[in-house]
């Protein structure tokens, strides 16, 4: 069983940077992968990013233009995902999930989530 926490939500000008963590209790942290999720008011869940339990075989949301990056440190057993020159539409509730095998973009794939850290972008 995983248990996953997120932090580092906040509030932020449009333009600036923040960085979420997540972290996960379970000797078994190395072996999942992980994703990023968000889901803004009156909107579904979508996808952000996921990478491999080794820190390979990303993804990330198309709409992201590259602005966002996910890694993990295996040896803090926390999950990263740095996100750059924000925009308003990036305002939602981040979440962080964990699952077995190779990472995905789909979010029933997904086992195990946080409890979900807020981001808010000002204009």
């Amino acid at each position: 069983q995983v248990q996953l926490v997120e932090s580092g939500g906040g509030l932020v000008q449009a333009g600036g940077s923040l960085r979420l963590s997540c972290a996960a209790s379970g000797r078994t942290f190395s072996s999942y992968a992980m994703g990023w999720f968000r889901q803004a008011p009156g909107k579904e869940r979508e996808f952000v990013a996921a990478s491999r339990w080794n820190g390979g075989n990303t993804y990330y949301a198309d709409s992201l233009e590259g602005r966002f990056t996910i890694s993990r440190d295996n040896a803090k057993n926390t999950v990263y995902l740095q996100m750059n020159s924000l925009k308003p539409e990036d305002t939602a509730v981040y979440y962080c999930a964990a699952k077995n095998g190779d990472s995905s973009w789909l979010a029933d794939e997904y086992d195990h989530w946080g409890q979900g850290t807020q981001v808010t972008v000002s204009s």
